[in-house]
C-alpha cells in the first residue's frame, strides 16, 4: 500500500502500527488484526465506534451468494400467487408439526444444546420444546391467515381525466442476523408474506439446528408451494464475519439485527455506513414507575408476572418516591419473592444504600438477597438465567423518575402502576418511550399484543422511529409505489 490511510475496501495486507482513518479519528492496526488479514480480505473502518472490522473473502463470498440467489428469488417471487404464499406458511407449519420429521430437529438441536453447554453458554432460548414448537407453528399459521396482499392501492387521488394510485410494494431482499435461538424461523419468513425475500444468518449456537430445520421443513415448503427456493436462504457459517457481510452487502433493501449488546451495535453501524437501512433491537429491559395510589395486590401481581423469564421485556428497575408507602414497597418484595418461588430459587434485588432505612421497614422475604450499592448502574440490563434480578430506584418526585427513566433506561419499555389518571398521563406524555403500558411489562411482543407475528422489537435508543412503531411486523416491510392511470388521453401540463 502507498498510503496509510484505508477507507472501507479491499487491501492486499496491513501493517501493525499502520493508521486508519475512522470516520474523525484515526485508529492503529493492532498486530492480531495485521497477522490475521489476507489477500481477498475486507476492511471496514467503522466510523461510528472507532473500530477496525476484517471481513474474510470466505464470508464475503457466501454472503455475496446469498443476496445474489435472494434478489433473483425476489423477481421470481412477483409471478408466484398470494395462495401460494399462504400454502409456503401451511405447508412449514405442516412439516415442522410432523413428529417423524421433528425427530430430525430434535437430534440437531440436542446436539447444539450439549455443545453450547460445554462452553458455558445458556440454553434457555436454544433447547427447543414443545411450547416453542407450538408458538412456531402458531406464528406460521398466523402468516398465512392475514389480510395482506402485495400491490396494496393504499389511497388513490383523482384529476380531471386521469388518477394516481399509492400502492404499497414488496421492498427487496430483508437480511437478518438473529441470536441463537431455533424459533426466529417463523419470524425470518415473515417478509415473504409481502413479497420480499430473505437471508438470515443464526448464532453459531444454533445453526445444527437450523440447518435441520432448512434441510426437512423450510425447503420442503418452498418446494411444496412451489416458491422459489431461495426466496429464504440461511447463511451456513458460524462467524459474526459472516453477519457483518451481509450488512455491508448493497443489495440488502433492509438489515434487521435482533438482539443487544456490541455485536448488534456493530452491525447496525456497519449497515447504516453500507447506505443500508437498519431496524435494530438494543438494549432490553423494562421499567415501572409507581404512583402512591397504586394498589398493593395490583403491585405484587404486575411484578411477579413480568418477571416470569428473562427476555427483553422482563422488568429491570422499579423507580418509585422516597414516600412511596411501606406496604407499596412490601408489594414488590413480595412480587420479586413470587417470582423467585415459582422457580425455586433466590431474587437479587440491587437497591441504594440511601434506601436502606426504608427497606428496612419492610420485611423482607427469605428468598430475596438484597444487594446493597452506593451507585448503582440503571442502565444496566440484568442478565439472568434462573434468579429474578432487577434494581429499585427511589426519587424525590414522581417527575423525577421519569427523568431517570429517559437518563438511564434504554428508552424501552414504561409500565405505570396508578389509580390517579393525572399519573397516567404524565408517563405518557413525558417518558420517552415506544411501548407504555399499566400493567405486566411481558406484553410487548407483536404476536402476544398485535396478533402478529414480529420481525423485531426496536427501542428508541438510537431515536425515535420515521412513521412506524417499535413492532416490525411483515406488512411494515414495504415501499411504496405510485401508479397513474389516464383516461382522458388529452390531458397535458
Amino acid at each position: 500500500m502507498n498510503s496509510d490511510v484505508v477507507g472501507v475496501e479491499k487491501v492486499d495486507s496491513l501493517e501493525a502500527g499502520q493508521r486508519i482513518l475512522c470516520g474523525n479519528q484515526w485508529v492503529r492496526v493492532s498486530r492480531e488484526l495485521a497477522d490475521a488479514f489476507q489477500p481477498g480480505d475486507s476492511l471496514i473502518a467503522l466510523q461510528e465506534m472507532g473500530e477496525l472490522l476484517r471481513i474474510t473473502a470466505a464470508d464475503l463470498k457466501i454472503a455475496d451468494t446469498a443476496v445474489t440467489e435472494a434478489a433473483s428469488a425476489f423477481t421470481a417471487l412477483a409471478r408466484a400467487s398470494d395462495e401460494q404464499i399462504s400454502l409456503f406458511y401451511k405447508k412449514f407449519a405442516e412439516f415442522l408439526s410432523d413428529k417423524d420429521l421433528f425427530h430430525y430437529v430434535q437430534v440437531a438441536n440436542n446436539e447444539d444444546v450439549e455443545s453450547a453447554l460445554k462452553k458455558g453458554r445458556s440454553v434457555t432460548r436454544l433447547r427447543i420444546d414443545e411450547k416453542m414448537r407450538s408458538d412456531m407453528v402458531e406464528g406460521l399459521l398466523m402468516w398465512s391467515q392475514l389480510d395482506l396482499t402485495r400491490d396494496l392501492v393504499m389511497s388513490t387521488v383523482e384529476h380531471d381525466g386521469w388518477n394516481v394510485e399509492v400502492v404499497r410494494a414488496p421492498l427487496g431482499v430483508v437480511g437478518f442476523v438473529f441470536e441463537g435461538r431455533p424459533n426466529v424461523f417463523a419470524d425470518a419468513t415473515g417478509v415473504l408474506r409481502t413479497g420480499n425475500t430473505v437471508v438470515f444468518r443464526i448464532g453459531s449456537d444454533a445453526l445444527g439446528t437450523a440447518r435441520a430445520i432448512s434441510k426437512h421443513m423450510l425447503v420442503p415448503a418452498l418446494i411444496a408451494s412451489g416458491l422459489p427456493q431461495k426466496s429464504v436462504v440461511l447463511i451456513d457459517s458460524p462467524t459474526h464475519g459472516a453477519g457483518r457481510a451481509l450488512f455491508a452487502h448493497s443489495g440488502l433493501s433492509l438489515a434487521i439485527a435482533r438482539g443487544s449488546g456490541k455485536a448488534v451495535a456493530q452491525l447496525g453501524a456497519v449497515a447504516r455506513q453500507s447506505g443500508t437501512a437498519v431496524s435494530l433491537h438494543g438494549t432490553g429491559g423494562a421499567w415501572m414507575i409507581l404512583g402512591h395510589s397504586a394498589h398493593a395486590n395490583d403491585i405484587a401481581s404486575f411484578v411477579r408476572n413480568s418477571l416470569d423469564r428473562k427476555v427483553c421485556n422482563t422488568l429491570n428497575v422499579v423507580a418509585m418516591t422516597s414516600d412511596t408507602p411501606v406496604h407499596n414497597i412490601q408489594a414488590v418484595l413480595e412480587g420479586v419473592s413470587q417470582a423467585a418461588k415459582q422457580r425455586d430459587t433466590q431474587a437479587i434485588v440491587h437497591a441504594p444504600h440511601t434506601s436502606k432505612e426504608l427497606l428496612d421497614s419492610c420485611d423482607i422475604p427469605t428468598n430475596v438477597n438484597i444487594q446493597w450499592g452506593e451507585e448503582i448502574d440503571y442502565a444496566m440490563e440484568y442478565e439472568w438465567e434462573d434468579q429474578p434480578e432487577l434494581a429499585l430506584s427511589f426519587e424525590s418526585s414522581l417527575h423525577d423518575c421519569v427523568a431517570s427513566f429517559n437518563a438511564h433506561s434504554p428508552q424501552f419499555i414504561i409500565s405505570c402502576l396508578s389509580q390517579d389518571q393525572k399519573d397516567h398521563d404524565l408517563i405518557w406524555r413525558e417518558c420517552n418511550a415506544p411501548f407504555v403500558g399499566s400493567g405486566f411489562t411481558r406484553w410487548v411482543d407483536g404476536q402476544y399484543a398485535l396478533n402478529r407475528p414480529e420481525l423485531g422489537l426496536s427501542n428508541w435508543q438510537g431515536g425515535r422511529l420515521l412513521a412506524r412503531g417499535g413492532v416490525l411486523s411483515g406488512d411494515g416491510v414495504h415501499t411504496v409505489r405510485l401508479r397513474a392511470q389516464q383516461i382522458n388521453p388529452s390531458v397535458h401540463r
